[in-house]
């Protein structure tokens, strides 16, 4: 869960306004059957879509969650509490309280307002495909055109050496070897990325450590709170800023951002079926010399 509006991305802390919670059921539950759907769907013509349920429980119209409370003129919409009410009101319920028939099921359907909630999307599961000979020949050339680069580089930081006359040996050799390191770090993030630009999660529970964005503001062992079951947390998957070119938060001008965020969650998986735990997540963000 997070805030749209981008300056609560100001805050303080390492998680910012993000919060992340864990519910799990066994395989085996009264919900969901213990065996995956068919990857391709079964021949024949396409099966009529659902029909909504004429009964149960009321679902506020903005969050989907239990809606107790209901619209006083039409009685149809079902929200949460005033806040949502007052929120669907200003973006469009006014004009279409009351006007749908008996029967039409658009007036109970969970519009989308886009300016308070994040749109939906499917997420295909790929396992990560190893680096290639290929992909060395790749990384030779690219080491070529780095080192005339630098080359290049050298030759016009030389007309800018009076500038850093000022500065003494030793912290030239601090600010050179920090730049070196965090552009190190940066480009394996996107090498890393590159083999799939479209990656939106990075899963890996109980494997490898998260991939950084920055050798900047990581998280020691001691800054990862142990689980309220007391066990420790560990990595088990982060989130890659390709994810914000789909969540529409840019309309004002101004965006939310991140570098990644990472999850941490229960090593022992406590807690039952029937509850959320709140679990811990870390946000890194680019570091001032990522290009």
């Amino acid at each position: 869960f997070a805030c749209r509006s981008p300056a609560c991305y100001r805050l303080a802390g390492p998680s910012g306004p993000f919060r992340v919670f864990r519910n799990q059921l066994p395989r085996r539950n009264d919900t969901y059957s213990e065996e995956p759907p068919p990857e391709e769907p079964p021949p024949g013509p396409a099966p009529a879509p659902p029909r909504r349920l004429g009964s149960g429980a009321a679902l506020c119209r903005v969050c989907g969650c239990l809606g107790p409370r209901s619209c006083g003129r039409c009685r149809r919409a079902s929200y949460c509490g005033p806040e949502h009410q007052a929120l669907d009101w200003r973006r469009g319920h006014r004009r279409s309280c009351g006007q749908h028939a008996a029967g039409d099921d658009s007036a109970d359907a969970i519009p989308e307002h886009n300016e308070f909630l994040f749109p939906e999307y499917e997420i295909l599961i790929e396992p990560e495909e190893p680096e290639s000979p290929a992909d060395n020949n790749e990384d030779e050339q690219r080491a070529e055109d780095t080192s005339k680069d630098a080359k290049e580089q050298e030759k016009l930081g030389a007309a800018g050496v009076a500038a850093f006359q000022s500065l003494d040996e030793e912290t030239l050799e601090a600010m050179a070897k920090h730049e070196t390191e965090e552009e190190k770090i940066f480009q394996m993030f996107k090498k890393q990325v590159a083999a799939e630009p479209e990656q939106i999660i990075r899963y890996c529970r109980g494997g490898e450590g998260p991939l950084w964005v920055s050798g900047e503001n990581r998280p020691e062992e001691k800054d990862i709170p142990n689980c309220v079951c007391g066990a420790k947390r560990k990595f088990e998957f982060q989130i890659m800023p390709q994810l914000l070119n789909h969540l529409q938060v840019d309309s004002l001008g101004e965006s939310i951002d991140w570098g990644t965020l990472v999850v941490y969650t229960c090593a022992d998986s406590c807690g039952g079926a029937n509850e959320y735990l709140e679990e811990f997540i870390w946000k890194q963000d680019y570091s001032m010399g990522c290009t």
